[in-house]
Protein backbone atom coordinates (compact mmCIF):
# COMPACT_ATOMS: atom_id res chain seq x y z
CA UNK A 1 0.00 0.00 0.00
CA UNK A 2 1.41 3.39 -1.05
CA UNK A 3 -0.19 5.31 1.81
CA UNK A 4 2.37 6.46 4.39
CA UNK A 5 1.08 6.32 7.93
CA UNK A 6 1.27 9.56 9.89
CA UNK A 7 1.92 9.87 13.61
CA UNK A 8 -1.26 9.58 15.64
CA UNK A 9 -2.59 12.90 16.86
CA UNK A 10 -4.87 13.64 19.78
CA UNK A 11 -8.17 15.17 18.71
CA UNK A 12 -8.81 18.55 20.30
CA UNK A 13 -12.50 18.57 19.41
CA UNK A 14 -15.12 16.19 20.76
CA UNK A 15 -16.21 13.78 18.02
CA UNK A 16 -13.64 15.10 15.56
CA UNK A 17 -11.66 12.76 13.33
CA UNK A 18 -8.41 13.37 11.49
CA UNK A 19 -8.87 13.54 7.70
CA UNK A 20 -6.82 11.00 5.80
CA UNK A 21 -6.29 11.02 2.03
CA UNK A 22 -6.25 7.38 0.93
CA UNK A 23 -5.43 7.66 -2.76
CA UNK A 24 -8.20 5.25 -3.82
CA UNK A 25 -9.77 5.82 -7.23
CA UNK A 26 -13.56 5.41 -6.93
CA UNK A 27 -14.30 6.96 -10.36
CA UNK A 28 -16.44 10.03 -9.69
CA UNK A 29 -18.00 8.67 -6.51
CA UNK A 30 -17.35 10.20 -3.10
CA UNK A 31 -16.43 7.41 -0.68
CA UNK A 32 -15.54 7.76 3.01
CA UNK A 33 -13.82 5.12 5.17
CA UNK A 34 -14.19 4.57 8.94
CA UNK A 35 -12.60 1.92 11.14
CA UNK A 36 -15.10 -0.43 12.77
CA UNK A 37 -13.66 0.43 16.20
CA UNK A 38 -14.11 4.18 15.65
CA UNK A 39 -16.02 5.63 18.64
CA UNK A 40 -18.04 7.93 16.36
CA UNK A 41 -18.95 4.99 14.11
CA UNK A 42 -20.31 3.03 17.07
CA UNK A 43 -22.03 6.00 18.75
CA UNK A 44 -23.83 7.22 15.62
CA UNK A 45 -24.92 3.79 14.41
CA UNK A 46 -23.50 4.17 10.92
CA UNK A 47 -23.87 1.30 8.47
CA UNK A 48 -21.70 0.38 5.51
CA UNK A 49 -22.96 1.96 2.24
CA UNK A 50 -25.01 4.57 4.13
CA UNK A 51 -24.74 8.22 3.04
CA UNK A 52 -22.78 10.51 5.38
CA UNK A 53 -21.97 14.20 5.53
CA UNK A 54 -18.42 15.27 6.37
CA UNK A 55 -17.79 18.87 7.47
CA UNK A 56 -15.02 21.27 8.40
CA UNK A 57 -15.68 24.94 9.20
CA UNK A 58 -18.63 25.23 6.82
CA UNK A 59 -17.11 23.08 4.07
CA UNK A 60 -19.16 19.95 3.43
CA UNK A 61 -19.03 16.86 1.26
CA UNK A 62 -21.45 13.95 0.99
CA UNK A 63 -20.05 10.45 0.63
CA UNK A 64 -20.93 6.75 0.72
CA UNK A 65 -19.50 5.08 3.82
CA UNK A 66 -17.24 2.03 3.70
CA UNK A 67 -16.19 0.29 6.93
CA UNK A 68 -12.72 -1.22 7.33
CA UNK A 69 -11.13 -3.53 9.91
CA UNK A 70 -7.49 -2.83 9.04
CA UNK A 71 -5.90 0.02 11.00
CA UNK A 72 -3.20 0.27 8.31
CA UNK A 73 -5.89 1.69 6.02
CA UNK A 74 -7.75 3.93 8.48
CA UNK A 75 -7.16 4.17 12.22
CA UNK A 76 -9.96 4.40 14.82
CA UNK A 77 -9.50 8.18 15.13
CA UNK A 78 -9.29 8.84 11.37
CA UNK A 79 -11.70 9.37 8.51
CA UNK A 80 -10.41 8.35 5.09
CA UNK A 81 -11.55 9.82 1.80
CA UNK A 82 -11.22 8.51 -1.74
CA UNK A 83 -9.31 10.64 -4.26
CA UNK A 84 -12.45 12.10 -5.82
CA UNK A 85 -14.02 12.94 -2.47
CA UNK A 86 -10.78 14.51 -1.21
CA UNK A 87 -10.57 16.71 -4.31
CA UNK A 88 -14.21 17.78 -4.01
CA UNK A 89 -13.91 18.49 -0.27
CA UNK A 90 -10.85 20.69 -0.71
CA UNK A 91 -9.69 20.34 2.92
CA UNK A 92 -6.04 19.68 3.79
CA UNK A 93 -4.91 16.18 4.70
CA UNK A 94 -4.72 15.86 8.50
CA UNK A 95 -7.42 18.43 9.23
CA UNK A 96 -10.06 17.72 11.88
CA UNK A 97 -13.48 16.91 10.46
CA UNK A 98 -16.89 15.84 11.73
CA UNK A 99 -19.16 13.17 10.28
CA UNK A 100 -22.94 12.89 10.52
CA UNK A 101 -25.80 11.05 8.85
CA UNK A 102 -26.77 12.67 5.55
CA UNK A 103 -30.38 13.57 4.98
CA UNK A 104 -31.90 11.33 2.30
CA UNK A 105 -32.61 13.18 -0.97
CA UNK A 106 -36.23 14.33 -1.20
CA UNK A 107 -36.18 13.71 -4.95
CA UNK A 108 -36.00 9.93 -4.46
CA UNK A 109 -39.78 10.11 -4.14
CA UNK A 110 -39.88 11.22 -7.79
CA UNK A 111 -37.60 8.32 -8.76
CA UNK A 112 -39.94 5.88 -7.04
CA UNK A 113 -42.87 7.40 -8.93
CA UNK A 114 -40.93 6.96 -12.18
CA UNK A 115 -40.26 3.31 -11.30
CA UNK A 116 -44.04 2.93 -11.06
CA UNK A 117 -44.42 4.36 -14.55
CA UNK A 118 -45.57 7.90 -13.70
CA UNK A 119 -44.79 10.92 -15.83
CA UNK A 120 -42.48 13.41 -14.07
CA UNK A 121 -42.53 17.21 -14.27
CA UNK A 122 -39.71 19.68 -14.86
CA UNK A 123 -39.66 20.36 -11.10
CA UNK A 124 -39.12 16.63 -10.50
CA UNK A 125 -36.21 16.40 -12.94
CA UNK A 126 -34.72 19.62 -11.64
CA UNK A 127 -34.79 18.24 -8.08
CA UNK A 128 -33.28 14.91 -9.20
CA UNK A 129 -30.41 16.53 -11.12
CA UNK A 130 -29.77 18.99 -8.29
CA UNK A 131 -29.48 16.17 -5.75
CA UNK A 132 -27.24 14.14 -8.09
CA UNK A 133 -25.03 17.18 -8.63
CA UNK A 134 -24.79 17.68 -4.86
CA UNK A 135 -23.66 14.02 -4.49
CA UNK A 136 -26.80 13.13 -2.54
CA UNK A 137 -27.34 10.06 -4.73
CA UNK A 138 -25.28 6.91 -4.43
CA UNK A 139 -24.45 5.02 -7.62
CA UNK A 140 -27.20 2.53 -6.73
CA UNK A 141 -29.75 5.36 -6.55
CA UNK A 142 -28.54 6.81 -9.85
CA UNK A 143 -28.79 3.36 -11.40
CA UNK A 144 -32.41 3.12 -10.17
CA UNK A 145 -33.19 6.44 -11.88
CA UNK A 146 -31.52 5.38 -15.14
CA UNK A 147 -33.20 1.97 -15.24
CA UNK A 148 -36.59 3.48 -14.43
CA UNK A 149 -36.19 6.07 -17.21
CA UNK A 150 -35.18 3.38 -19.68
CA UNK A 151 -37.78 0.79 -18.75
CA UNK A 152 -40.84 3.02 -18.37
CA UNK A 153 -39.65 5.51 -21.01
CA UNK A 154 -39.65 9.30 -21.20
CA UNK A 155 -42.26 11.12 -23.29
CA UNK A 156 -41.11 14.09 -25.37
CA UNK A 157 -41.91 16.66 -22.66
CA UNK A 158 -39.97 14.61 -20.10
CA UNK A 159 -36.94 14.51 -22.43
CA UNK A 160 -37.20 18.31 -22.75
CA UNK A 161 -37.49 18.71 -18.98
CA UNK A 162 -34.53 16.43 -18.32
CA UNK A 163 -32.43 18.27 -20.93
CA UNK A 164 -33.17 21.62 -19.28
CA UNK A 165 -32.42 20.27 -15.82
CA UNK A 166 -29.12 18.70 -16.89
CA UNK A 167 -28.08 21.88 -18.72
CA UNK A 168 -28.70 23.98 -15.63
CA UNK A 169 -26.58 21.67 -13.43
CA UNK A 170 -23.31 23.26 -14.56
CA UNK A 171 -21.60 26.06 -16.45
CA UNK A 172 -22.24 27.29 -19.99
CA UNK A 173 -19.61 28.50 -22.42
CA UNK A 174 -20.23 31.79 -24.22
CA UNK A 175 -18.19 32.42 -27.36
CA UNK A 176 -19.75 35.80 -28.20
CA UNK A 177 -20.42 34.62 -31.75
CA UNK A 178 -23.75 34.06 -33.46
CA UNK A 179 -22.62 30.90 -35.27
CA UNK A 180 -21.07 28.12 -33.17
CA UNK A 181 -21.33 24.70 -34.81
CA UNK A 182 -21.06 21.10 -33.65
CA UNK A 183 -21.94 17.57 -34.70
CA UNK A 184 -22.76 14.38 -32.87
CA UNK A 185 -23.35 10.78 -33.85
CA UNK A 186 -25.81 8.86 -31.70
CA UNK A 187 -23.43 5.89 -31.72
CA UNK A 188 -23.78 2.19 -32.32
CA UNK A 189 -21.33 2.23 -35.23
CA UNK A 190 -17.74 1.22 -34.39
CA UNK A 191 -14.87 3.17 -35.96
CA UNK A 192 -17.12 6.12 -36.86
CA UNK A 193 -14.46 8.72 -36.03
CA UNK A 194 -15.73 11.47 -38.34
CA UNK A 195 -15.54 14.28 -35.75
CA UNK A 196 -11.75 14.19 -35.84
CA UNK A 197 -11.97 14.99 -39.55
CA UNK A 198 -14.94 17.34 -39.52
CA UNK A 199 -13.45 19.66 -36.86
CA UNK A 200 -10.22 20.50 -38.73
CA UNK A 201 -12.08 20.87 -42.04
CA UNK A 202 -14.74 23.19 -40.60
CA UNK A 203 -12.21 25.13 -38.50
CA UNK A 204 -10.00 25.59 -41.58
CA UNK A 205 -13.06 27.10 -43.29
CA UNK A 206 -13.13 29.63 -40.44
CA UNK A 207 -16.20 28.50 -38.54
CA UNK A 208 -16.07 28.08 -34.75
CA UNK A 209 -16.33 24.41 -33.72
CA UNK A 210 -15.41 23.75 -30.06
CA UNK A 211 -15.83 19.98 -30.00
CA UNK A 212 -16.14 18.69 -26.44
CA UNK A 213 -16.78 14.95 -26.32
CA UNK A 214 -17.49 12.28 -23.75
CA UNK A 215 -15.45 9.15 -23.36
CA UNK A 216 -16.90 5.85 -24.56
CA UNK A 217 -19.95 4.53 -22.72
CA UNK A 218 -20.69 1.23 -24.45
CA UNK A 219 -18.37 1.57 -27.50
CA UNK A 220 -14.68 0.60 -27.92
CA UNK A 221 -13.70 4.28 -28.25
CA UNK A 222 -15.17 7.75 -28.07
CA UNK A 223 -13.80 10.83 -29.81
CA UNK A 224 -12.00 11.87 -26.61
CA UNK A 225 -10.46 8.38 -26.22
CA UNK A 226 -9.13 8.41 -29.79
CA UNK A 227 -7.93 12.03 -29.75
CA UNK A 228 -6.03 11.23 -26.55
CA UNK A 229 -3.77 8.96 -28.61
CA UNK A 230 -2.54 12.11 -30.38
CA UNK A 231 -2.96 14.93 -27.83
CA UNK A 232 -4.06 15.90 -24.35
CA UNK A 233 -7.85 16.09 -24.04
CA UNK A 234 -8.32 17.04 -20.38
CA UNK A 235 -8.03 20.81 -20.72
CA UNK A 236 -8.72 23.54 -18.17
CA UNK A 237 -11.56 25.85 -19.28
CA UNK A 238 -9.13 28.76 -19.73
CA UNK A 239 -6.88 26.75 -22.03
CA UNK A 240 -9.89 25.43 -23.94
CA UNK A 241 -11.02 29.00 -24.62
CA UNK A 242 -7.54 30.04 -25.70
CA UNK A 243 -7.19 27.14 -28.16
CA UNK A 244 -10.63 27.67 -29.69
CA UNK A 245 -10.11 31.42 -30.05
CA UNK A 246 -6.77 30.90 -31.78
CA UNK A 247 -7.50 27.83 -33.91
CA UNK A 248 -11.32 27.99 -34.29
CA UNK A 249 -11.73 24.47 -32.96
CA UNK A 250 -10.67 21.81 -30.47
CA UNK A 251 -11.20 18.11 -29.74
CA UNK A 252 -11.37 17.84 -25.96
CA UNK A 253 -13.02 15.86 -23.19
CA UNK A 254 -15.94 17.84 -21.78
CA UNK A 255 -15.61 16.66 -18.19
CA UNK A 256 -13.07 19.24 -17.04
CA UNK A 257 -15.18 22.22 -18.13
CA UNK A 258 -18.15 21.42 -15.81
CA UNK A 259 -20.51 21.32 -18.78
CA UNK A 260 -23.71 19.55 -17.66
CA UNK A 261 -21.76 17.68 -14.92
CA UNK A 262 -24.79 15.57 -13.98
CA UNK A 263 -24.46 13.95 -17.40
CA UNK A 264 -20.90 12.86 -16.58
CA UNK A 265 -22.05 11.46 -13.24
CA UNK A 266 -24.81 9.46 -14.93
CA UNK A 267 -22.45 8.25 -17.66
CA UNK A 268 -20.17 6.86 -14.93
CA UNK A 269 -23.08 4.60 -13.94
CA UNK A 270 -24.33 3.92 -17.48
CA UNK A 271 -20.93 2.68 -18.66
CA UNK A 272 -20.61 -0.49 -16.50
CA UNK A 273 -24.34 -1.22 -16.84
CA UNK A 274 -24.32 -0.76 -20.62
CA UNK A 275 -27.40 1.50 -20.40
CA UNK A 276 -28.09 3.95 -23.23
CA UNK A 277 -31.83 4.65 -23.38
CA UNK A 278 -33.27 6.97 -26.03
CA UNK A 279 -34.55 9.71 -23.71
CA UNK A 280 -31.37 9.79 -21.64
CA UNK A 281 -29.28 9.82 -24.81
CA UNK A 282 -31.06 12.87 -26.28
CA UNK A 283 -30.92 14.77 -22.98
CA UNK A 284 -27.23 13.92 -22.63
CA UNK A 285 -26.33 15.05 -26.16
CA UNK A 286 -28.33 18.27 -26.21
CA UNK A 287 -27.46 19.40 -22.68
CA UNK A 288 -23.76 18.98 -23.44
CA UNK A 289 -23.95 20.79 -26.80
CA UNK A 290 -25.95 23.69 -25.37
CA UNK A 291 -23.58 23.95 -22.42
CA UNK A 292 -20.67 24.11 -24.87
CA UNK A 293 -22.28 27.16 -26.46
CA UNK A 294 -23.43 25.57 -29.73
CA UNK A 295 -25.97 27.46 -31.83
CA UNK A 296 -26.11 25.00 -34.76
CA UNK A 297 -25.94 21.22 -34.41
CA UNK A 298 -25.83 18.34 -36.90
CA UNK A 299 -26.98 14.93 -35.60
CA UNK A 300 -25.84 11.77 -37.38
CA UNK A 301 -28.29 8.84 -37.08
CA UNK A 302 -26.80 5.66 -38.63
CA UNK A 303 -29.35 3.00 -39.61
CA UNK A 304 -28.50 -0.62 -40.21
CA UNK A 305 -29.39 -4.21 -39.24
CA UNK A 306 -26.94 -4.23 -36.30
CA UNK A 307 -26.66 -0.49 -35.58
CA UNK A 308 -28.24 1.20 -32.55
CA UNK A 309 -31.11 2.27 -34.86
CA UNK A 310 -32.17 -0.68 -37.02
CA UNK A 311 -35.23 0.57 -38.89
CA UNK A 312 -36.02 3.70 -40.88
CA UNK A 313 -39.22 4.33 -38.92
CA UNK A 314 -37.21 4.34 -35.68
CA UNK A 315 -34.75 6.83 -37.19
CA UNK A 316 -37.57 9.15 -38.29
CA UNK A 317 -39.15 8.97 -34.84
CA UNK A 318 -35.81 9.77 -33.21
CA UNK A 319 -35.29 12.71 -35.56
CA UNK A 320 -38.69 14.15 -34.62
CA UNK A 321 -37.84 13.88 -30.93
CA UNK A 322 -34.46 15.58 -31.43
CA UNK A 323 -36.13 18.37 -33.40
CA UNK A 324 -38.87 18.81 -30.78
CA UNK A 325 -36.42 19.21 -27.90
CA UNK A 326 -33.93 21.22 -29.96
CA UNK A 327 -36.64 23.68 -30.99
CA UNK A 328 -37.68 24.25 -27.38
CA UNK A 329 -34.08 24.63 -26.26
CA UNK A 330 -33.43 27.28 -28.92
CA UNK A 331 -30.76 25.48 -30.97
CA UNK A 332 -30.78 25.12 -34.77
CA UNK A 333 -30.69 21.36 -35.21
CA UNK A 334 -30.60 19.10 -38.26
CA UNK A 335 -30.62 15.30 -38.26
CA UNK A 336 -29.35 13.20 -41.14
CA UNK A 337 -29.77 9.46 -41.62
CA UNK A 338 -26.60 7.65 -42.68
CA UNK A 339 -25.39 4.19 -43.65
CA UNK A 340 -25.13 2.00 -40.56
CA UNK A 341 -24.72 -1.39 -42.20
CA UNK A 342 -21.09 -1.81 -41.12
CA UNK A 343 -18.29 -0.13 -39.13
CA UNK A 344 -16.87 3.06 -40.67
CA UNK A 345 -13.19 2.91 -41.51
CA UNK A 346 -11.03 -0.11 -40.76
CA UNK A 347 -9.89 0.37 -37.18
CA UNK A 348 -11.98 -0.20 -34.04
CA UNK A 349 -10.21 1.02 -30.91
CA UNK A 350 -8.33 4.28 -30.11
CA UNK A 351 -4.96 3.66 -31.80
CA UNK A 352 -6.45 2.00 -34.88
CA UNK A 353 -9.06 4.75 -35.27
CA UNK A 354 -6.42 7.47 -34.86
CA UNK A 355 -4.43 5.77 -37.64
CA UNK A 356 -7.45 5.89 -39.97
CA UNK A 357 -8.09 9.58 -39.20
CA UNK A 358 -4.50 10.62 -39.89
CA UNK A 359 -4.40 8.61 -43.13
CA UNK A 360 -7.48 10.49 -44.37
CA UNK A 361 -6.00 13.87 -43.37
CA UNK A 362 -2.72 12.96 -45.07
CA UNK A 363 -4.56 11.87 -48.25
CA UNK A 364 -2.75 8.55 -47.86
CA UNK A 365 -3.49 5.96 -50.57
CA UNK A 366 -4.47 3.43 -47.88
CA UNK A 367 -6.93 5.81 -46.18
CA UNK A 368 -10.39 4.20 -45.73
CA UNK A 369 -12.61 5.64 -48.45
CA UNK A 370 -15.86 5.30 -46.48
CA UNK A 371 -14.50 7.33 -43.54
CA UNK A 372 -13.24 10.04 -45.91
CA UNK A 373 -16.51 10.22 -47.83
CA UNK A 374 -18.74 10.36 -44.76
CA UNK A 375 -16.59 13.01 -43.08
CA UNK A 376 -16.73 15.17 -46.21
CA UNK A 377 -20.52 14.85 -46.40
CA UNK A 378 -20.93 15.81 -42.74
CA UNK A 379 -18.43 18.67 -42.94
CA UNK A 380 -20.17 19.92 -46.08
CA UNK A 381 -23.53 20.06 -44.32
CA UNK A 382 -22.02 21.99 -41.43
CA UNK A 383 -20.25 24.41 -43.76
CA UNK A 384 -23.67 25.12 -45.29
CA UNK A 385 -24.72 26.55 -41.90
CA UNK A 386 -22.51 29.47 -43.00
CA UNK A 387 -24.92 32.05 -44.48
CA UNK A 388 -22.31 32.94 -47.12
CA UNK A 389 -22.31 29.35 -48.51
CA UNK A 390 -25.04 28.35 -50.95
CA UNK A 391 -26.89 25.08 -50.40
CA UNK A 392 -25.18 22.16 -52.10
CA UNK A 393 -21.76 23.84 -52.21
CA UNK A 394 -20.52 22.65 -48.81
CA UNK A 395 -19.24 19.27 -49.97
CA UNK A 396 -17.00 20.80 -52.63
CA UNK A 397 -15.57 23.30 -50.15
CA UNK A 398 -14.88 20.54 -47.62
CA UNK A 399 -13.20 18.36 -50.25
CA UNK A 400 -10.95 21.22 -51.38
CA UNK A 401 -9.89 21.92 -47.78
CA UNK A 402 -9.00 18.24 -47.25
CA UNK A 403 -7.26 17.70 -50.60
CA UNK A 404 -5.19 20.86 -50.26
CA UNK A 405 -3.70 19.81 -46.91
CA UNK A 406 -5.31 22.70 -45.02
CA UNK A 407 -7.28 20.26 -42.84
CA UNK A 408 -4.07 18.39 -41.92
CA UNK A 409 -2.34 21.67 -41.05
CA UNK A 410 -5.29 22.69 -38.88
CA UNK A 411 -5.35 19.30 -37.13
CA UNK A 412 -1.62 19.49 -36.40
CA UNK A 413 -2.08 23.00 -34.99
CA UNK A 414 -4.90 21.80 -32.70
CA UNK A 415 -2.84 18.79 -31.57
CA UNK A 416 0.15 20.98 -30.72
CA UNK A 417 -2.04 23.55 -28.94
CA UNK A 418 -3.72 20.89 -26.79
CA UNK A 419 -0.37 19.23 -26.10
CA UNK A 420 0.90 16.56 -28.47
CA UNK A 421 1.62 13.20 -26.90
CA UNK A 422 5.36 12.66 -26.49
CA UNK A 423 5.17 9.15 -27.93
CA UNK A 424 2.54 7.32 -29.94
CA UNK A 425 0.88 4.39 -28.21
CA UNK A 426 1.81 1.11 -29.97
CA UNK A 427 -0.70 -1.51 -31.02
CA UNK A 428 -1.29 -4.32 -28.55
CA UNK A 429 1.56 -6.82 -28.67
CA UNK A 430 -0.80 -9.83 -28.71
CA UNK A 431 -2.90 -10.51 -31.80
CA UNK A 432 -4.76 -13.16 -33.75
CA UNK A 433 -6.61 -13.31 -37.08
CA UNK A 434 -10.06 -14.58 -37.98
CA UNK A 435 -10.28 -16.17 -41.43
CA UNK A 436 -13.13 -16.71 -43.89
CA UNK A 437 -14.63 -20.21 -43.64
CA UNK A 438 -15.68 -20.22 -47.32
CA UNK A 439 -15.15 -18.25 -50.52
CA UNK A 440 -17.65 -15.59 -51.56
CA UNK A 441 -18.50 -11.96 -50.82
CA UNK A 442 -18.79 -10.22 -47.43
CA UNK A 443 -22.55 -9.64 -47.13
CA UNK A 444 -22.80 -8.54 -43.49
CA UNK A 445 -20.65 -7.33 -40.57
CA UNK A 446 -22.22 -7.31 -37.11
CA UNK A 447 -21.58 -3.88 -35.56
CA UNK A 448 -22.55 -4.99 -32.06
CA UNK A 449 -20.34 -8.08 -32.25
CA UNK A 450 -17.30 -6.13 -33.48
CA UNK A 451 -17.76 -3.50 -30.74
CA UNK A 452 -17.98 -6.15 -28.05
CA UNK A 453 -14.98 -8.02 -29.43
CA UNK A 454 -12.87 -4.84 -29.36
CA UNK A 455 -13.96 -4.09 -25.80
CA UNK A 456 -13.14 -7.63 -24.68
CA UNK A 457 -9.70 -7.15 -26.23
CA UNK A 458 -9.25 -4.18 -23.87
CA UNK A 459 -10.43 -1.09 -25.75
CA UNK A 460 -10.77 1.74 -24.88
CA UNK A 461 -8.84 1.53 -21.57
CA UNK A 462 -5.97 -0.22 -23.37
CA UNK A 463 -5.61 2.21 -26.24
CA UNK A 464 -3.59 -0.18 -28.42
CA UNK A 465 -6.32 -2.84 -28.25
CA UNK A 466 -9.03 -3.29 -30.86
CA UNK A 467 -9.99 -4.84 -34.16
CA UNK A 468 -8.52 -4.09 -37.59
CA UNK A 469 -10.97 -4.91 -40.37
CA UNK A 470 -9.27 -6.36 -43.44
CA UNK A 471 -12.49 -6.86 -45.43
CA UNK A 472 -15.62 -4.71 -45.79
CA UNK A 473 -19.11 -5.18 -47.30
CA UNK A 474 -19.00 -6.35 -50.89
CA UNK A 475 -15.34 -7.41 -50.79
CA UNK A 476 -14.60 -10.81 -52.36
CA UNK A 477 -12.82 -13.35 -50.15
CA UNK A 478 -11.28 -16.76 -50.61
CA UNK A 479 -11.54 -19.59 -48.11
CA UNK A 480 -8.98 -19.09 -45.35
CA UNK A 481 -8.34 -15.43 -46.18
CA UNK A 482 -8.10 -13.13 -43.11
CA UNK A 483 -11.27 -11.11 -42.39
CA UNK A 484 -9.95 -9.11 -39.43
CA UNK A 485 -7.14 -8.98 -36.89
CA UNK A 486 -7.62 -8.56 -33.12
CA UNK A 487 -5.06 -6.76 -30.95
CA UNK A 488 -4.78 -7.01 -27.15
CA UNK A 489 -2.27 -5.66 -24.65
CA UNK A 490 -2.84 -8.08 -21.78
CA UNK A 491 -3.03 -11.91 -21.82
CA UNK A 492 -6.39 -11.98 -19.98
CA UNK A 493 -8.00 -9.63 -22.52
CA UNK A 494 -6.46 -11.67 -25.35
CA UNK A 495 -8.07 -14.85 -23.98
CA UNK A 496 -11.46 -13.14 -23.49
CA UNK A 497 -11.44 -11.88 -27.09
CA UNK A 498 -10.20 -15.20 -28.49
CA UNK A 499 -12.87 -17.15 -26.63
CA UNK A 500 -15.59 -14.76 -27.85
CA UNK A 501 -14.37 -14.96 -31.47
CA UNK A 502 -14.72 -18.74 -31.37
CA UNK A 503 -18.46 -18.42 -30.70
CA UNK A 504 -19.19 -16.52 -33.91
CA UNK A 505 -17.34 -14.79 -36.76
CA UNK A 506 -19.23 -11.49 -36.73
CA UNK A 507 -19.04 -11.70 -40.54
CA UNK A 508 -21.27 -13.47 -43.04
CA UNK A 509 -19.87 -14.54 -46.40
CA UNK A 510 -22.35 -15.20 -49.19
CA UNK A 511 -23.38 -13.99 -52.64
CA UNK A 512 -23.13 -10.41 -53.88
CA UNK A 513 -26.92 -10.06 -54.23
CA UNK A 514 -27.31 -10.66 -50.46
CA UNK A 515 -25.60 -7.37 -49.47
CA UNK A 516 -28.31 -5.23 -47.75
CA UNK A 517 -29.29 -1.87 -49.21
CA UNK A 518 -28.31 1.28 -47.34
CA UNK A 519 -30.63 3.94 -45.93
CA UNK A 520 -28.65 7.10 -46.67
CA UNK A 521 -29.83 10.70 -46.63
CA UNK A 522 -27.51 13.62 -47.37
Amino acid sequence: MSKTRKPKSTNTQVGALRLCRLGIDTYRENVAYLHRDCAVYRAEGFQALSKVEISNNGQRVLAVLNVVDDANIVGPDELGLSEHAFKVFGIADGSLVHIAHAEPPDSMDAVRRKINGERLSYADYSAITRDINDSRYSKMEMAAFLVASGQTGLDRDEVWHLTRAMLESGDRLNWDESLVVDKHCIGGLPGNRTSMLVVPIVAAHGMLMPKTSSRAITSPAGTADTMEVLAQVELAPEKLHQIVREHRGCLAWGGTARLAPVDDMLIAVERPLGIDSQGQMIASILSKKLAAGSSHLLIDIPVGPTAKVRHMRQALSLRKLFEFVGDRMGIHLECIITDGRQPIGRGIGPVLEARDVMQVLQNHPDAPADLRQKALRLAGRIIEFDPDVRGGYGYGIARDILDSGRALSKMNAIINAQGAQKALTPLGKLNFEIRAPTAGVVVSIDNFYMSRLARLAGAPSAKGAGVDLLKKLGDPVTAGEPLYRVYAEYPADYQFALSYSQQSLGYHVGNADEVPKAFVEF
